[in-house]
């Protein structure tokens, strides 16, 4: 029995689809979780307002869960056109697609709104800005670029390792600091941003290690040449 084969798609699905349920179930059950619940559903009390749905984070968060349904259509249009064609890891590779797109464009959205600085900032002080953040905001930058790290080595081989996932998300992040003094969105533009967000990227990278790591602790092989390997044999 090959050990380094990567598990069956659909034991993969079904360990993502419980993840998400869980999660659901918690954000509905607990009390941080009602109160942003509340939040999201802002907006519904302004339909008629675009400025709401589409330059508040209320409103970007309620597009985003809207669209949940959406994305895993697409991740399951993408899965069954790969089997069909016989591609390996059908779901794992459409669902680390749809995945990196759905989790990371809400959040680059909402950095890239107008802040509420008379000017544009820039602090290049590493942990000046960290020691003044909230708890949210912390969560919050870990968040960015969490999807970015959980899916690309599900997706990708070349950067299926800790330091080139962490070196994605902070230069993703450097280029988003850079473009929120750029486009002057009075905005503060951090080193720390970029740090935590890099951060963020890592730990999620770390969560999803056991699906994008063979038994040996070696990167798995890309899903072209996976397919390959099986032709062969």
């Amino acid at each position: 029995m090959d050990q380094s084969a990567p598990p069956p798609a659909r034991r993969t699905y079904k360990i993502v689809v419980a993840v998400l349920a869980v999660a659901a179930v918690a954000a509905a059950v607990l009390g941080p979780g009602r109160t942003a619940l509340r939040m999201v559903a802002m907006p519904l009390h302004r339909p008629g307002d675009p400025y709401v749905w589409f330059n508040t984070f209320n409103g970007i968060a309620l597009l985003t869960l809207l669209a949940l349904p959406l994305a895993l259509l697409a991740a399951w249009v993408l899965a069954r056109r790969r089997r069909a064609a016989g591609a390996a890891s059908a779901w794992r590779v459409s669902l680390a697609e749809v995945g990196i797109v759905y989790g990371t464009v809400p959040w680059v959205w909402m950095i890239m709104l107008p802040g509420d600085e008379d000017r544009a900032v820039v602090n290049l002080v590493p942990l000046r800005d960290l020691a003044t953040m909230d708890a949210g905001q912390v969560i919050g930058n870990l968040l960015v670029f969490a999807a970015l790290g959980f899916f690309t080595p599900l997706r990708f081989a070349a950067p299926a390792s800790l330091p080139r996932v962490l070196a994605l998300g902070a230069a993703c992040s450097a280029l988003l600091e850079v473009a929120q003094y750029v486009l002057r969105l009075d905005r503060v533009s951090s080193v720390d941003d970029v740090l935590v967000n890099a951060a963020g990227a890592g730990l999620a990278a770390l969560v999803s290690r056991p699906w994008w790591r063979t038994a040996d602790g070696s990167p798995r092989p890309a899903p072209e040449r996976e397919s390959e390997a099986k032709a062969a044999r």
